[in-house]
């Protein structure tokens, strides 16, 4: 419920290190909760780890369901036609100058270095094949280098 409720409403969200990093320790919080602690064969309860969390949730965690998430929708942008409006505005450069200093990291320019970490190259042509592309969403849901 969690995760779909803050993936719909954050999919055009730049993701940076702090929140990622945010998002990580919540998740895992949440996870020691619903599993609990482990008892050693000497009776001692502990903590679970990092590691033994990640296996339990075999390696879906949040943050790459959001980023494969904005692939989804990556994907759904790129086979709109040319003449819908959500195409259209995730499209528009506004006409004013830019701001001084570093530029804003955008959300495409996240997606796109995704792409290229999943070594997608041809992403234009592989994007308006639906079945190949949801294959390749499901795919980034487990990858540990996104």
């Amino acid at each position: 419920m969690f995760t779909y409720f803050w993936t719909v409403t954050r999919l055009r969200w730049v993701l940076k290190e702090s929140i990622i990093q945010k998002l990580s320790v919540f998740e895992r919080k949440l996870l020691r909760k619903l599993f609990g602690p482990t008892k050693e064969a000497n009776g001692i309860w502990r903590i679970k780890t990092n590691k033994e969390l990640h296996e339990l949730i075999k390696h879906r965690n949040i943050i790459n369901y959001v980023k494969a998430q904005r692939l989804s929708w990556f994907g759904h942008i790129n086979r709109m036609p040319e003449t819908s409006i959500i195409k259209r505005t995730h499209k528009w450069k506004p006409f004013t100058g830019k701001p001084a200093g570093r530029p804003t990291s955008r959300w495409e320019d996240d997606v796109r270095n995704d792409l290229k970490k999943m070594k997608l190259m041809k992403w234009a042509e592989q994007v308006q094949d639906r079945p190949k592309w949801k294959d390749i969403v499901e795919k980034a849901k487990t990858l540990s280098e996104l």
